[in-house]
Protein backbone atom coordinates (compact mmCIF):
# COMPACT_ATOMS: atom_id res chain seq x y z
CA UNK A 1 0.00 0.00 0.00
CA UNK A 2 1.42 3.48 -1.23
CA UNK A 3 0.84 6.10 1.62
CA UNK A 4 0.33 9.73 0.74
CA UNK A 5 3.99 10.65 1.78
CA UNK A 6 5.43 8.00 0.03
CA UNK A 7 3.43 9.19 -3.29
CA UNK A 8 4.45 12.92 -2.91
CA UNK A 9 8.11 12.03 -2.43
CA UNK A 10 8.48 9.61 -5.61
CA UNK A 11 6.59 12.21 -7.79
CA UNK A 12 9.01 14.84 -6.46
CA UNK A 13 12.14 12.34 -7.44
CA UNK A 14 10.10 11.85 -10.96
CA UNK A 15 9.82 15.69 -11.27
CA UNK A 16 13.25 16.77 -10.02
CA UNK A 17 15.33 13.50 -12.90
CA UNK A 18 12.64 14.97 -15.64
CA UNK A 19 14.00 18.53 -14.90
CA UNK A 20 17.41 17.27 -15.16
CA UNK A 21 16.53 15.63 -18.62
CA UNK A 22 15.12 19.01 -19.88
CA UNK A 23 18.10 20.89 -19.15
CA UNK A 24 19.19 23.00 -22.20
CA UNK A 25 22.60 23.46 -23.38
CA UNK A 26 22.52 26.84 -21.61
CA UNK A 27 22.07 25.87 -18.54
CA UNK A 28 24.58 23.02 -18.88
CA UNK A 29 27.00 25.51 -20.36
CA UNK A 30 26.22 28.14 -17.27
CA UNK A 31 27.38 24.73 -15.18
CA UNK A 32 30.39 24.03 -16.90
CA UNK A 33 31.45 27.82 -16.37
CA UNK A 34 30.57 28.16 -12.85
CA UNK A 35 33.43 24.77 -12.27
CA UNK A 36 35.60 26.30 -14.59
CA UNK A 37 35.91 29.42 -12.82
CA UNK A 38 36.09 27.35 -9.25
CA UNK A 39 39.12 25.32 -10.69
CA UNK A 40 40.16 29.25 -11.74
CA UNK A 41 39.85 30.56 -8.16
CA UNK A 42 41.23 27.45 -6.60
CA UNK A 43 44.48 27.26 -8.45
CA UNK A 44 44.89 30.99 -8.11
CA UNK A 45 48.14 32.02 -5.81
CA UNK A 46 45.95 35.37 -4.67
CA UNK A 47 43.54 34.79 -1.87
CA UNK A 48 39.79 34.32 -3.22
CA UNK A 49 39.72 37.68 -0.96
CA UNK A 50 41.96 39.19 -2.74
CA UNK A 51 41.21 38.09 -6.32
CA UNK A 52 37.29 39.68 -5.28
CA UNK A 53 39.15 43.04 -4.30
CA UNK A 54 41.16 42.71 -7.31
CA UNK A 55 38.35 42.82 -9.55
CA UNK A 56 36.33 45.67 -7.74
CA UNK A 57 39.23 47.85 -8.04
CA UNK A 58 39.75 46.92 -11.78
CA UNK A 59 35.97 47.77 -12.00
CA UNK A 60 36.53 51.28 -9.98
CA UNK A 61 39.77 52.41 -11.97
CA UNK A 62 37.90 51.55 -14.95
CA UNK A 63 35.29 53.79 -13.82
CA UNK A 64 36.96 56.74 -12.87
CA UNK A 65 38.96 57.03 -16.19
CA UNK A 66 35.46 56.86 -17.84
CA UNK A 67 34.35 59.43 -16.00
CA UNK A 68 37.19 61.95 -17.51
CA UNK A 69 35.56 63.20 -20.42
CA UNK A 70 38.95 64.35 -22.72
CA UNK A 71 39.95 60.83 -21.83
CA UNK A 72 36.85 59.17 -22.53
CA UNK A 73 36.84 61.07 -26.20
CA UNK A 74 40.37 61.14 -26.99
CA UNK A 75 42.38 57.97 -25.15
CA UNK A 76 41.76 54.02 -25.31
CA UNK A 77 42.89 53.29 -21.66
CA UNK A 78 42.83 49.81 -19.99
CA UNK A 79 43.32 49.21 -16.69
CA UNK A 80 44.00 45.52 -15.46
CA UNK A 81 44.39 44.85 -11.82
CA UNK A 82 46.27 41.90 -10.64
CA UNK A 83 47.31 41.48 -6.25
CA UNK A 84 46.79 45.42 -5.64
CA UNK A 85 49.05 46.36 -8.44
CA UNK A 86 47.18 48.11 -11.66
CA UNK A 87 48.80 48.34 -15.14
CA UNK A 88 47.51 51.11 -17.11
CA UNK A 89 47.90 50.21 -21.36
CA UNK A 90 46.57 52.09 -24.36
CA UNK A 91 46.76 55.46 -26.23
CA UNK A 92 46.38 58.85 -24.69
CA UNK A 93 47.02 62.06 -27.01
CA UNK A 94 49.17 63.53 -24.54
CA UNK A 95 51.62 63.28 -21.50
CA UNK A 96 49.17 65.26 -19.59
CA UNK A 97 46.27 62.68 -20.42
CA UNK A 98 48.51 59.62 -19.30
CA UNK A 99 49.48 61.82 -15.83
CA UNK A 100 45.44 62.39 -15.24
CA UNK A 101 44.63 58.53 -15.77
CA UNK A 102 47.40 58.17 -13.69
CA UNK A 103 45.97 60.41 -10.66
CA UNK A 104 42.52 58.54 -10.95
CA UNK A 105 44.10 55.47 -10.38
CA UNK A 106 46.27 56.88 -7.34
CA UNK A 107 42.78 57.81 -5.72
CA UNK A 108 42.09 53.77 -4.96
CA UNK A 109 43.39 53.31 -1.70
CA UNK A 110 43.34 49.96 -2.63
CA UNK A 111 46.00 50.04 -5.46
CA UNK A 112 49.61 49.92 -4.07
CA UNK A 113 51.49 50.18 -7.43
CA UNK A 114 51.05 51.06 -10.79
CA UNK A 115 52.96 50.44 -14.19
CA UNK A 116 51.80 53.08 -16.65
CA UNK A 117 52.54 51.71 -20.14
CA UNK A 118 50.10 54.21 -22.00
CA UNK A 119 51.83 55.08 -25.15
CA UNK A 120 51.29 58.73 -26.30
CA UNK A 121 49.01 57.95 -30.15
CA UNK A 122 45.90 57.36 -31.13
CA UNK A 123 43.41 55.15 -30.08
CA UNK A 124 44.00 51.39 -32.15
CA UNK A 125 42.20 50.59 -35.24
CA UNK A 126 39.91 47.57 -34.59
CA UNK A 127 42.44 45.57 -36.90
CA UNK A 128 45.12 45.95 -34.51
CA UNK A 129 42.91 45.25 -31.71
CA UNK A 130 42.01 42.14 -33.08
CA UNK A 131 45.48 41.29 -34.30
CA UNK A 132 46.91 42.02 -30.57
CA UNK A 133 43.76 39.56 -29.35
CA UNK A 134 45.44 36.76 -32.18
CA UNK A 135 48.65 37.34 -30.37
CA UNK A 136 47.54 36.79 -26.88
CA UNK A 137 45.84 33.51 -28.24
CA UNK A 138 48.87 32.32 -29.07
CA UNK A 139 50.97 33.46 -26.46
CA UNK A 140 48.59 32.10 -24.11
CA UNK A 141 48.51 28.57 -25.59
CA UNK A 142 52.00 28.33 -26.01
CA UNK A 143 52.26 28.86 -22.20
CA UNK A 144 49.57 26.59 -21.66
CA UNK A 145 51.95 23.64 -23.45
CA UNK A 146 54.75 24.68 -21.11
CA UNK A 147 55.43 22.90 -17.42
CA UNK A 148 57.37 25.80 -16.42
CA UNK A 149 54.96 28.17 -16.22
CA UNK A 150 51.93 28.13 -14.30
CA UNK A 151 48.90 29.02 -16.22
CA UNK A 152 46.75 30.33 -13.80
CA UNK A 153 49.25 32.85 -12.24
CA UNK A 154 49.74 34.79 -15.44
CA UNK A 155 47.53 37.60 -16.72
CA UNK A 156 48.73 38.59 -20.92
CA UNK A 157 47.49 41.77 -21.80
CA UNK A 158 48.82 42.57 -25.36
CA UNK A 159 48.33 46.29 -26.69
CA UNK A 160 49.87 47.41 -30.37
CA UNK A 161 51.68 44.29 -30.65
CA UNK A 162 53.65 44.55 -27.23
CA UNK A 163 52.80 42.11 -24.22
CA UNK A 164 52.46 42.91 -21.18
CA UNK A 165 52.60 39.69 -18.52
CA UNK A 166 51.15 40.72 -15.09
CA UNK A 167 51.11 37.52 -11.94
CA UNK A 168 52.17 35.78 -8.80
CA UNK A 169 54.92 33.89 -9.82
CA UNK A 170 59.01 32.68 -9.41
CA UNK A 171 61.87 33.83 -10.79
CA UNK A 172 62.18 30.82 -12.92
CA UNK A 173 58.34 30.81 -13.93
CA UNK A 174 58.71 34.82 -15.02
CA UNK A 175 61.71 34.32 -16.84
CA UNK A 176 59.89 31.14 -18.87
CA UNK A 177 57.18 32.96 -19.21
CA UNK A 178 58.87 36.34 -20.73
CA UNK A 179 61.11 34.21 -23.19
CA UNK A 180 57.94 31.97 -24.19
CA UNK A 181 55.72 35.36 -25.40
CA UNK A 182 59.25 37.04 -27.05
CA UNK A 183 59.69 34.47 -29.42
CA UNK A 184 56.10 34.49 -30.73
CA UNK A 185 56.23 35.95 -34.14
CA UNK A 186 54.42 39.45 -33.92
CA UNK A 187 55.58 40.24 -30.46
CA UNK A 188 57.69 43.56 -30.79
CA UNK A 189 58.34 44.03 -26.76
CA UNK A 190 57.42 42.14 -23.74
CA UNK A 191 57.22 44.09 -20.46
CA UNK A 192 57.53 42.08 -17.06
CA UNK A 193 54.87 43.48 -14.53
CA UNK A 194 55.40 40.57 -12.67
CA UNK A 195 55.47 40.40 -8.45
CA UNK A 196 58.21 37.78 -7.42
CA UNK A 197 56.40 34.62 -5.31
Amino acid sequence: MITNSRLRKFIGITGALLLLNNLTGCAVVAMGAVSATAVSVSNDRRTAGTQLDDFNAQNTASRLIGEQQNLKENANIEVTVYNKVALLTGQAPGQAEINQAEAQIKTIGYIQKIHNQIRIGQPLATSSELYDRWLATKIRTKILASEKVPTAQISIIVEDSEVFLMGLVTNQEATAAVDIARHVDGVTRVVRAFEIY
